[in-house]
């Protein structure tokens, strides 16, 4: 099992379910940030045909290429089925930002085989371990 920043630093496609168009949430400022830093982002977001300069999908299923991470931004209670979809379509590893924890969808990971990370920010481990996916 690969640390977070490992993680991170293997994974060049990340679609972040619960991505924001609301610049003050950080459902937008961390995903608007890993794109600045090299990361291609994937937005899901029902509501939103598009963010961060890419087609928004209104679901996991509904994005037609691989994905290196799914990103959660939703409450604990939603994420359950988020790595259910994620699972579904192979995502090899899930992330549920930083306060989100759930025993359920830990094991629906593990399940699975997907690696997991809860209770992390994707920008805090990036700038810890300085990492960067430009040229």
């Amino acid at each position: 099992m690969r640390t977070a920043q490992q993680l991170l630093a293997d994974s060049a496609v990340i679609a972040v379910v619960g991505a924001s168009r609301d610049p003050g949430k950080a459902a937008h400022r961390v995903p608007a940030q890993m794109q600045r830093y090299g990361w291609r982002i994937i937005p899901v977001n029902p509501t939103v045909d598009e963010l961060f300069g890419e087609r928004a999908y209104a679901s996991l299923a509904d994005i037609p290429h691989p994905v290196d991470l799914v990103d959660v931004f939703r409450p604990a209670r939603d994420a359950v089925e988020v790595v259910r979809q994620a699972a579904a379509i192979g995502a090899p590893a899930v992330w549920l930002q930083l306060g989100i924890v759930s025993a359920e969808a830990r094991r629906i990971a593990g399940d699975a085989g997907m690696e997991y990370v809860e209770d992390r920010c994707l920008i805090v481990e990036r700038a810890a371990a300085g990492l960067t996916r430009l040229g």
